[in-house]
C-alpha cells in the first residue's frame, strides 16, 4: 500500500471532522493541530485496511465517523447537527439572515427551509438573537455552547489531524475541494 493512499484516507477523516467543527466553512485551520504537531500513526481495532484509491465509500465512512464525533460533542446540548452548523457559522459580527440561510444551504445542500427551521429553533432557544437590519448574532449562551462543543470534539479532531502532516492535509483538502466543486457543478445541471 503506498503512503500517498494512506495519507488521503486518513486526511479525509481529518478534513471531515474539521468541516463538522467549522460548520462546513471550507477551512480546517480552526479545528486542526498546530503545524508543528508530531506525526503519529493511529489505528484502531475497528478500522479496515486502506484501499488503493480514494472512493465514495471511504468518504462516506469518514463522514459517518465525523457525524458520530459531533453527535458525542452535542450530547447534553439541545442541538442537532443542522442547528449546530447554523449556530457555528454565525460569527461574533452580526450576519444578514437571508444571506446566512442561503450560504448554509449552499454549503450543505440542505433546502433553505430546513436551514430556516434550524435557525428559528436557535432563536427560540436563545442561542441566536435578532439584531437590527435583519441581522442575526450569537447570544452569550450561544457563544458558550459553541465553545463547549468545540472543546469536546477538539481532542478527537486533534488526534485525527496529528496522524498526518499539515502538507498532507493541504494536499487532501485541495483534492476534496476539487471533487466537491465538480459535484456541485454537476448538481446544477439537474
Amino acid at each position: 500500500m503506498n503512503s500517498r493512499t494512506v495519507v488521503v484516507g486518513i486526511a479525509v477523516s481529518a478534513i471531515g471532522a474539521a468541516l463538522l467543527l467549522t460548520g462546513c466553512s471550507g477551512t480546517t485551520a480552526e479545528a486542526g493541530p498546530p503545524a508543528s504537531s508530531t506525526v503519529a500513526a493511529a489505528t484502531t481495532t475497528r478500522s479496515a485496511p486502506v484501499p488503493g484509491t480514494l472512493t465514495p465509500s471511504i468518504i462516506g465512512q469518514a463522514e459517518k465517523h465525523h457525524t458520530a464525533v459531533l453527535g458525542r460533542a452535542l450530547t447534553g446540548t439541545t442541538l442537532d447537527e443542522k442547528q449546530w452548523i447554523v449556530l457555528n457559522q454565525v460569527t461574533d459580527e452580526p450576519v444578514e439572515r437571508t444571506a446566512h440561510i442561503d450560504r448554509i444551504a449552499g454549503l450543505t445542500q440542505w433546502a433553505p427551509a430546513e436551514v430556516e427551521t434550524a435557525l428559528n429553533a436557535l432563536l427560540a432557544k436563545g442561542l441566536l438573537a435578532n439584531a437590527p437590519h435583519g441581522r442575526l448574532e450569537p447570544t452569550t449562551a450561544g457563544r458558550a455552547v459553541v465553545g463547549e462543543v468545540r472543546a469536546e470534539s477538539g481532542a478527537i479532531v486533534a488526534a485525527a489531524y496529528g496522524a498526518v502532516t499539515p502538507e498532507e492535509l493541504a494536499t487532501t483538502a485541495r483534492v476534496l475541494a476539487t471533487i466537491t466543486a465538480r459535484m456541485a457543478q454537476e448538481l446544477t445541471h439537474g
